[in-house]
Formats: C-alpha cells, sequence, structure tokens
C-alpha cells in the first residue's frame, strides 16, 4: 500500500487536503473522486518517508483501547460522531493516530460511513474492529456496538499486559545473569585463571572447561556474533513461511507449562471476539471468518476453518470442536449447548470468563514458580565459578 498526499474542492468549493493510502495513484484517484471531490494535486509520499513514520510513531494497542473508549463513551451521550472524532483528535497523545482520526473525521464530514472509512487503513484498524463498527451502523445500534467494543478490547488488553508483566522480571533477571557472565568470562577469568597457569599444576575438568570457554569468547566474540544475528534471521524467515509458521504454532502449544497458557489465550481471543461479533449483529459464519485472524495460530485457525465449512453446510459450530484435542471437551459442549437454546453469545461470555480467570490463575502460579527457579539458576552459575576458581586457588595457596 501506498500513502498519497492530496488537495481537493468539495461540493462547496471548501478546499479539502489530506493524506489517503491506496494501491496505486489511479485508485486513490477513484476513491477521492467517490467521496464527490475535484482533485487538484496528488502525489505519492516517498517509501523512506512512510517507513519512518511507521517505525517511529507506531500506534500501541493502549492507544487503540482508549480511543475506542473515549468514542463510545461521546456517541453514547449523544455528542455528534463528527464532533465526537474532532475531540478526539485533541485528546488523543500519539501524533499518527491524531492525524489519522483527523483525516477519519474529514472523511465522515464529507458523507463517507465511519466503518468505511476505517477500512481504508488496515493497518491500523483490524478486520474484527471494521466488522463490529459496520454491524453497528446497520443495526442502528453504533452507541451499544462501541461501547461494547471498548469493553472487550479493554478486557484482552488487561489479560496481555498481566501477562507481559509477568515476564518482565524473570527476562530483566536472566538477562542480567547472562550479560554479567559474558563479562566474567571476557574480563575476569581470565586474569584470574592466568595465576592458575603459572603454576603448571594439573587443573580440574570444571577449571580446564571455564577457561577454554573464556579463550573462545575472549577470541571469537565476533563469531558469535554473526550466528546469532544469523540465526534470528533465519528463524523469522522461518517463522513468517506458511509451513515454518505452523511448525512454530505446534510447538508453541506443546511447550511444557507454557503450552496450556498460548492454548487457552487463543481460546479466550477467539470466544471473546465471537461473543463481541455476535452481539454486534454479524453473522456466525462471518464472525468465525474475522475470529480467526484475531487468534492469531495456525492450529486453531484450521479448526476455525473447517468450523466454518461445517457451518454453511448447515451444521453445528461444535461438530468440529468435539472431535478436536485442542478445544476442552466443556467448551464444545456449551457451544452446542448454546447454539441450541439461542444464546450462544452467553455462553460465549461465560466461556470467555471462565477461562480467562484460570490464566490469571496460571500467571500467578508461572510467577511463583519463577523466583526460585531464577535463585536455582543463579546458585548453580555461582556454584561452577567457586568450583571452578576458587577452588582451586584456594587450594594453591593452601599447599604454599
Amino acid at each position: 500500500m501506498a500513502v498519497f498526499k492530496y488537495k481537493a474542492f468539495d461540493e462547496e468549493k471548501t478546499q479539502k487536503s489530506g493524506m489517503i493510502e491506496a494501491v496505486n495513484k489511479e485508485m486513490a484517484v477513484e476513491m477521492l473522486q467517490e467521496e464527490e471531490l475535484t482533485i487538484v494535486f496528488i502525489e505519492e509520499l516517498p517509501a523512506v518517508r512512510k517507513f519512518s513514520l511507521a517505525f517511529f510513531q507506531r500506534i500501541k494497542s493502549k492507544d487503540l483501547v482508549i480511543f475506542s473508549r473515549q468514542f463510545s463513551v461521546m456517541i453514547s451521550a449523544n455528542v455528534a460522531m463528527i464532533q465526537a472524532l474532532k475531540i478526539l483528535v485533541e485528546q488523543t497523545s500519539s501524533e499518527k493516530l491524531k492525524n489519522i482520526i483527523s483525516e477519519i473525521a474529514d472523511e465522515v464530514d464529507g458523507g463517507a460511513r465511519l466503518s468505511d472509512a476505517l477500512a481504508k487503513r488496515p493497518n491500523v484498524f483490524s478486520n474484527f474492529f471494521i466488522s463490529v463498527i459496520r454491524s453497528g451502523e446497520t443495526s442502528g445500534k453504533l452507541d451499544e456496538v462501541l461501547n461494547y467494543l471498548a469493553d472487550e478490547m479493554e478486557k484482552d488488553y488487561d489479560m496481555m499486559s498481566k501477562i507481559r508483566s509477568a515476564m518482565i522480571y524473570p527476562i530483566f533477571v536472566l538477562g542480567g545473569l547472562f550479560i554479567v557472565g559474558i563479562i566474567m568470562m571476557v574480563y575476569v577469568v581470565p586474569k584470574l585463571t592466568g595465576i592458575l597457569l603459572e603454576t603448571g599444576a594439573t587443573l580440574p575438568l570444571s577449571t580446564r572447561l571455564v577457561i577454554g570457554t573464556s579463550n573462545f569468547l575472549s577470541n571469537f566474540w565476533w563469531i558469535i556474533l554473526i550466528v546469532l544475528v544469523g540465526l534470528i534471521v533465519a528463524l523469522r524467515f522461518y517463522i513468517k513461511s506458511p509451513w515454518g509458521k505452523k511448525q512454530f504454532d505446534f510447538f508453541k502449544l506443546k511447550l511444557p507449562i507454557f503450552g496450556k497458557l498460548f492454548r487457552l489465550i487463543y481460546l479466550v481471543r477467539f470466544t471473546r471476539s465471537m461473543n463481541t461479533l455476535i452481539v454486534g449483529g454479524v453473522t456466525i459464519s462471518n464472525s468465525l471468518k474475522i475470529a480467526s485472524e484475531v487468534v492469531d495460530n495456525s492450529i486453531y485457525q484450521e479448526l476455525i476453518e473447517q468450523t466454518i465449512k461445517e457451518v454453511e453446510d448447515g451444521n453445528s459450530i461444535s461438530s468440529v470442536f468435539l472431535t478436536s484435542k485442542e478445544i476442552p471437551r466443556m467448551v464444545s459442549q456449551m457451544l452446542n449447548v448454546g447454539e441450541k437454546t439461542g444464546k450462544l453469545d452467553i455462553m460465549l461470555e461465560r466461556i470467555t470468563n471462565f477461562y480467562g480467570r484460570e490464566i490469571a490463575n496460571i500467571v500467578v502460579n508461572l510467577m511463583t514458580l519463577m523466583e526460585p527457579l531464577i535463585m536455582v539458576i543463579m546458585g548453580v552459575a555461582v556454584g561452577i565459578m567457586v568450583a571452578a576458581i576458587i577452588l582451586p586457588m584456594y587450594n594453591l595457596a593452601s599447599q604454599i
């Protein structure tokens, strides 16, 4: 997608200017003409500029959550949509999101539907977000749908924030331990072992291993750096490939301890997005298609795609889930009951709440487990250093 800067006049001869995203210049002109604008000037922005804006002014999930909540509050308070969008331009802290909201306000003021204006910016607003807004416009319940969407986005953001916060402590400690270990091996160990080597005494195996590792890191650190960079680049290409992503997604589900957490996160993403879409008036088939994108896991996406075929053939939404090992039996049964009783949205909400609480409990247990595990790792590292360096030096000093 390219970004085009334009100047134009509307039917009232009022000058309009802004930016629009399109595949090519012809498509950009066509999109502006659909808004009944007379184009005076249009030019494609350089790709480098677009990259720099995207890199340095990335829109965070938190910014979208705040935007959704503030927008829903104003619409529920019967504030006119255009006025609400213009107020949000002043309220938003993100410069990039501020510009986007300003452009959306101009397009809506020019007669475009809100969902169509959002759909022109797929890199910012997901298909899930756009579909919920579109369903609210169609049903005439935009205020209710916006409020519900803001609630669900906040819940999803809170869940992921708690998980990230729980991982910060162990990552920080282990990262610090790794850096200290490298510094010790490169600068401290060579000075300490120099005394031992000068004695000519037979050193223990652990000491020889530490000395060998230290010499390799000191002399061939650049090889290790090249290998690490190569592995990271290769891993990124591997994960981006369809086959590699599928293998990586399967690997995440089978990890000890974390595998269950990943499965529950994907399950809650699915049920929460399905619930939001169904409440918003989106059909079950379309809800499943959008939910598969939200889940972002190849294994679950395949299950959902199979479910879509079953639903389009007139079968139950739970028919595929009942035979899958990745979906808990309780979920399949509750979906089946909800579909038969016409209360699928209620069942989805209860499933989301139940497994959301289970995710919170697992995160707390992980934090409790991580602390002694980190202490053990630090103890082992200190023990190796003592056994390999300090004890031989002590023995040497006692023999003198």
